[in-house]
């Protein structure tokens, strides 16, 4: 007779489910600061699989972070077009992070995670991520410009200088929540900066 033997076939998962935990992971401890072990427990996913379906962990990261910045930046896009106030737009995009802070253990920003781990040494990450802030600052710059053309900001404020100026602030906010800001603190902050565009 002859004996069969039964392989054990790879665990299946959703590989938009197992990126999601990369990210989670990735937001929390970073490129260098992140262990393969950590991937494997937060993704759910055998090494096997993370290596044939994402390569190594410089591909996921890559992969994981473009994902990022990419829901993170539609969905201030999205925030931004929804009310018929252009300057109505720019708050939820301000208050974002607030909001984030105020729920219980929300992961850091990715994007940020990204800037400060890298700065300008890695052309990649920095490709991505001044791809990414090159869209948001044209969805910017071009609902401030309907804002002072509606009369919604001071006549004195320049869109293109008021745009850096929310980035800036957007940037310093995440900062100051990784730090343990709280969500008051941030709306604070975001009030303060809208207060200036008019």
């Amino acid at each position: 007779m002859l004996a069969y033997v039964t392989m054990a076939r790879p665990k299946e998962f959703k590989r938009d489910t197992a990126l999601e935990g990369a990210i989670a992971i990735f937001c929390d401890h970073g490129f260098e600061g992140t262990s393969t072990y950590a991937l494997l427990d937060g993704m759910a996913i055998s090494r096997q699989s993370l290596y044939d379906t994402f390569g190594d962990k410089r591909r996921l990261y890559l992969e994981a972070l473009q994902r990022y910045v990419d829901d993170n930046v539609g969905s201030q896009i999205a925030a931004l077009n929804a009310p018929s106030s252009p300057l109505k737009g720019v708050e939820p995009v301000l208050l974002a992070m607030a909001s984030k802070v105020a729920i219980a253990g929300a992961p850091g920003c990715m994007g940020i995670g990204a800037i400060c781990e890298f700065g300008q040494s890695d052309a990649e990450v920095s490709a991505l991520i001044a791809a990414s802030g090159k869209r948001l600052s044209s969805a910017l710059e071009r609902r401030l410009a309907e804002a002072k053309t509606k009369g919604e900001t001071g006549k004195d404020v320049d869109p293109r200088a008021a745009t850096q100026f929310i980035k800036a602030t957007i940037i310093g906010m995440k900062v100051a929540a990784r730090g343990g800001a709280t969500a008051d603190t941030l709306r604070n902050i975001a009030g303060m900066a809208l207060r200036s565009l008019r």
